[in-house]
């Protein structure tokens, strides 16, 4: 699958569902087994504001290569249509990037990278 034909808003699309299903692995590992549980660690993690934090934390650190920062402002640049109400615009467009990271990502196999990229956000950032 050659992920570059892929708009931003179609990577963040992909990059969402890989990222949560992580962040739920994240809390099995973790030891959480009640679903109330999982809920809670899940929905603190995959939020627009936390996604933001992220990814401000990766280029603030110099952590992604060019290419994997043109990704994100391919997926921050996007048209969106519409946002959460609750969410600032810029906030909502820098998690938009993040997700489209992702979803590249996941597109290219590239599991070494995603797993690296994980590990740093859940063990740096505090959320």
């Amino acid at each position: 699958m050659n992920a570059n034909l892929y708009n931003g808003l179609t990577l963040a699309y992909i990059g969402d569902a890989i990222f949560e299903i992580y962040i739920r692995k994240q809390a099995l590992a973790e030891g959480l087994t009640k679903v109330k549980e999982i809920h809670k660690f899940v929905t603190k993690r995959v939020n627009s504001e936390a996604q933001a934090k992220y990814i401000k934390y990766l280029l603030t650190n110099d952590l992604l290569t060019e290419e994997e920062k043109d990704i994100y402002l391919r997926g921050r640049n996007a048209h969106v249509k519409s946002n959460r109400k609750n969410v600032d615009i810029i906030i909502y467009h820098e998690a938009t990037g993040f997700e489209a990271l992702v979803g590249y990502l996941n597109l290219l196999d590239n599991n070494q990278r995603l797993e690296e990229i994980f590990d740093i956000i859940f063990r740096e950032v505090e959320i």
